[in-house]
């Protein structure tokens, strides 16, 4: 600290130095800390006498080498090193370093200010060459006009204002264009709101409401995309084929209808090409745009324009041919703009026509609002052509909201602008029945509309077969499903297998020829992703995160609502079955991620949405006690056991078996902690590790809960800050288990019986209920099967936690072949009719079954009199007990005797009645003999945890203990938390 290095291409960069210093706690007395004390004002000049002993000698003969003279830079270089050892003493690097500003010759250079839009690469690596990257015009606006304007404006839009009456078609290009601009302003929001990668709304709404719902959406959206290339190749190819019909090899097919206008029926023949002839050339017109794709960015770059200016110049000379019509050799429903024409046509004519849209009282489809909706809303869509392209774009954050909504804004008054005037340019009949009206009415020559057909439509398919690959490898490198991990591409590079994929999927569908069934569903899949978008910025907004801090700020989260509610009327409007349809593919596609795909945590608005839930649920659960009738049991596991575990197992396994017993169908929420012992600033990253490893096991082991790992110098004072501070408001767990201490006698265990009453008694002070397992290892699994009883030692009031245990207990399948019985101890001048009287009411009351026994035991008092116990059949540990404790308190007096003090180990006087002590062993050697004469064959034993006795050595406890539980082989020592937590009441 406090040298200067001039870096050569083989030094380490601080960010990598940085990982490799371990942190330590600053001190009074560092060298970094005396120094920084030393320097005199707060310009950072360091003093005159501050030696320059510690400046690399090498700086100024290689700052001389670099042709830098004189004393001024080499001072200035020591300057900026006093200035990098003031950060590095907070353990961070310099801003200077972590921006990468730093030369590789130790030269700085002056950061300069990002462009609006712009973000500054934190980058330590040098800069690769990048592959050429498209500005606002061509990468976003230029694929979003393509798209939009497509064959639906050149040969049905006449017809649709025919129908729908230039009112009606107001209304229908608001409505559409109202939900486009809506979407594009939720688009607008999300993509600002930070770096955006490839993918476009794929990557947007995964990010927004998570992996599953973004990759499901996203698909589908790519599915849409690939049909729809090969809707528009076979709609260039159709009009192709009818402007030039030499130009097909195979006999086109003729079809004559009946029409009826204006009163007077007449035969119309409707040319049609064959589909041959379609399926052919549009297989060789997809191969061509496919080469042209696969030249990337650069070919697409050049080719873009050429499809676009004749479409644009195309649509020029239609409303050039409008204002100078009719024409000498126009047909006679083309009027010119008049106002009885448009007066004639402002109100709607709603009818049935064939199959070729022409007028027919005998015809199969009426056309309504409804119909025309569906009819004319792919007219509108493409607003996602420029995000697909994201990886491609130089500045997201600037182009995606000025392409989109500049294209949206001008195709919608071009649409608006053409309705007032074809409707007011022909007749309602030249409307309905010339399905080329654009082309003859455009100046100079109908050919110049034939050119901008085909060419928007190929442009279109263009842009289909660009944005689909990219939204498909998207999605693969994000590794969700690693069923498409063979589409996979390197930063930069172009998805070549992607690329072939969504040709083969388009050939496929040009070689059925008829898209009329599928045509639908394309829209729905777009409108589906338009939703997806509206929904994202609409959760975004609402939830108002930290993070949320979009450049864009002309956004609110009712327009998102709106939006989104708006694709989704259309989407019924058009057709509630092909709604269905698409919603349960995505559904499925859903599912398929959910269960096949890997974890992603992207930070989605569903997280946030969470927190944001279970923050009100907390409020609304208040600082009260929980009501009995809404008790859950929150366990805290003390995972640590009184004795090493195998390598890499951070719980008990059977703890989380147990765990999991402990909740009704696995409601509620488990704790599961463990005590390091050491010093936090040494074992803080073991901490992590431990953490991580034991969240990943309880994962593994299906439990509802979550990990902490807690460092403390030991596992007493651990625990006690553990259990203070541990949960949130009514979310503080309620119980403690742990495993009973079986191996406390081993004289490397010493510190078991004092860390064991230390915690029973921090519990009882905490208010915890406590649950301690003994003969762990032989709880069963979650599949085996368990027969007899579970038996219950009712011996105080605990609240019913026990009873409520045992319930729960009866709800798992490995204890739901038991019954549970009831065991009331009782003196033996008890009335024990009266007692299991009024058991069975209280347990009839609390709606629970069980058989009551009410068993009397003699008092120590009457035992004692008449001589101590005589014939139970753990009379051999009592005595060994007896003589156990008898030794430990000879010890004590010895030690006293020596040293002139009596103290336990926490320091408290040791105060012992040896006749209390005998007591307390004829109390639980009673008991146990009881549990073993009644309860030998039980499932599991439940029995009262007696609490430590005051001014008790903790060594004496663990005897009482022992002689309660020998012999049982699995036995539960519970002890409520004074407060009820089951009621009587409904």
């Amino acid at each position: 600290m406090g040298e200067i290095e001039i870096a050569d291409e083989e030094a380490p960069s601080p960010l990598q130095v940085r990982r490799q210093q371990q942190y330590r706690p600053v001190e009074s007395h560092d060298k970094a800390v005396l120094q920084m004390s030393s320097l005199e004002s707060s310009s950072g000049y360091p003093p005159r006498d501050v030696p320059l002993k510690n400046i690399n000698v090498n700086a100024r003969s290689n700052l001389e080498k670099n042709g830098i003279e004189g004393s001024s830079q080499y001072d200035a270089d020591m300057i900026e090193s006093q200035r990098e050892s003031k950060l590095e003493l907070f353990g961070f690097d310099s801003l200077v370093n972590i921006l990468g500003l730093k030369s590789m010759t130790g030269q700085i250079q002056a950061p300069s200010s990002p462009k609006d839009g712009e973000d500054i690469a934190i980058t330590l690596e040098r800069s690769k060459k990048a592959a050429p990257k498209l500005g606002t015009m061509m990468g976003v606006f230029v694929p979003c006009l393509q798209n939009i304007l497509g064959i639906i404006y050149y040969i049905r839009f006449s017809w649709i204002v025919g129908i729908a009456g230039i009112g009606g078609s107001l209304v229908l290009i608001s409505l559409c264009g109202i939900c486009t601009f809506l979407t594009g302003i939720s688009l607008s929001a999300i993509a600002t709101n930070g770096a955006m990668k490839g993918g476009g709304p794929y990557y947007l709404i995964g990010r927004a409401l998570g992996p599953e719902v973004g990759v499901s959406i996203g698909l589908c959206f790519f599915l849409g995309n690939a049909v729809a290339g090969a809707m528009y190749v076979l709609g260039a190819i159709e009009t192709f084929l009818v402007a030039l019909p030499s130009a097909g090899i195979f006999r086109e097919s003729i079809t004559i209808t009946n029409s009826t206008m204006n009163g007077t029926s007449t035969a119309v023949k409707v040319y049609s090409p064959n589909s041959h002839d379609l399926q052919l050339y549009g297989v060789i017109v997809t191969i061509l745009l496919c080469f042209i794709v696969f030249g990337g960015v650069k070919i697409i770059n050049r080719v873009a324009p050429t499809f676009l200016i004749p479409v644009l110049f195309s649509i020029f000379c239609i409303f050039i041919g409008i204002f100078i019509a009719p024409k000498s050799n126009s047909s006679s429903g083309i009027t010119g703009i008049r106002l009885s024409t448009f007066k004639d046509n402002w109100s709607s004519d709603y009818q049935l026509t064939n199959n070729a849209g022409i007028p027919d009282p005998n015809g199969s489809t009426y056309w309504n609002f409804h119909a025309l909706v569906g009819l004319f809303f792919p007219a509108v869509t493409g607003i996602m052509a420029g995000s697909n392209r994201s990886a491609s774009l130089k500045d997201t954050q600037r182009s995606i909201p000025i392409g989109t909504l500049s294209a949206t804004l001008t195709t919608s008054f071009m649409y608006l602008i053409s309705a007032f005037f074809l409707g007011a340019v022909a007749t309602r009949d030249e409307l309905l029945t010339n399905r080329l009206l654009t082309a003859e009415v455009a100046w100079p020559i109908p050919a110049i509309i034939y050119v901008g057909i085909i060419l928007s439509t190929l442009g279109a398919a263009l842009q289909a077969l660009t944005g689909a690959p990219r939204l498909l490898a998207a999605i693969a490198n994000d590794d969700i499903l690693p069923v498409l991990k063979y589409f996979k591409v390197t930063e930069g590079g172009e998805p070549h297998v992607a690329t072939l994929f969504t040709a083969f999927i388009c050939i496929g569908c040009v070689v059925m020829g008829n898209l009329d069934l599928i045509t639908p569903a394309i829209t729905m899949f777009f409108l589906l992703c338009y939703s997806g978008v509206n929904i994202s910025c609409f959760l975004l907004d609402l939830l108002d995160a930290p993070s949320w801090r979009p450049r864009w700020k002309f956004h609110h989260w009712s327009l998102s609502l709106l939006g989104a509610s708006m694709c989704i009327v259309i989407m019924f409007l058009i057709s509630w079955a092909f709604t269905v349809v698409s919603l349960a593919l995505a559904s499925l596609i859903y599912y398929y991620v959910s269960i096949k795909g890997k974890a992603g945590d992207w930070g989605d608005g569903f997280k946030s949405a969470y927190f944001q839930l279970a923050l009100r649920s907390l409020r609304s659960l208040g600082a009260n006690q929980v009501h009995p009738k809404n008790w859950y049991p929150i366990p805290l596991i003390f995972c640590r056991p009184w004795g090493k575990l195998p390598e890499n197992v951070p719980c008990h396994p059977k703890l989380a078996d147990f765990a999991n017993c402990m909740k009704k169908k696995g409601r509620g929420m488990s704790i599961f902690a463990s005590i390091i012992d050491g010093d936090y600033y040494e074992l803080a990253e073991d901490a992590k590790v431990a953490c991580q490893q034991l969240s990943s096991y309880i994962g593994y082991k299906n439990c509802e809960g979550v990990a902490e790992i807690v460092v403390a110098p030991n596992m007493s004072e651990g625990f006690r800050g553990m259990v203070q501070t541990m949960g949130l408001g009514n979310l503080k767990p309620n119980i403690v288990v742990m495993r009973y201490p079986e191996i406390w006698r081993r004289e490397n265990l010493t510190e078991i019986p004092s860390t064991f009453v230390s915690i029973i008694n921090d519990c009882i002070v905490a208010n915890k209920a406590v649950v301690i397992v003994k003969g762990l290892d032989e709880w069963p699994g979650e599949y085996q099967k368990q027969f007899g009883t579970i038996d219950l030692y009712w011996i105080v009031r605990d609240g019913g936690l026990m009873l409520l245990l045992s319930q729960v207990l009866l709800t798992k399948e490995s204890f739901e072949g038991c019954k549970i019985q009831v065991f009331c101890i009782a003196d033996e001048d008890a009335d024990a009719e009266q007692l299991k009287a009024d058991v069975k009411k209280f347990l009839y009351d609390l709606r629970m079954q069980a058989d009551v026994i009410v068993v009397t035991m003699k008092s120590w008092e009457a035992a004692h009199v008449e001589g101590g116990p005589s014939q139970d059949e753990s009379l051999e540990a009592f005595t060994s007990a007896q003589r156990r404790v008898a030794g430990y308190l000879q010890g004590i007096k010895s030690k006293s005797e020596t040293e002139g003090t009596s103290v336990m180990a926490d320091g408290k006087p040791v105060v012992v009645n040896e006749q209390q002590v005998d007591k307390f062993l004829y109390t639980t050697l009673k008991l146990n003999s009881t549990i073993l004469r009644y309860s030998r064959m039980a499932a599991v034993v439940l029995v009262s945890l007696p609490p430590p006795p005051m001014n008790h050595p903790a060594y004496l406890y663990m005897e009482y203990m022992d002689l309660l539980v020998v012999n049982v082989p699995r036995l539960l020592i519970v002890r409520g938390y004074a407060r009820n937590v089951v009621t009587l009441f409904t």
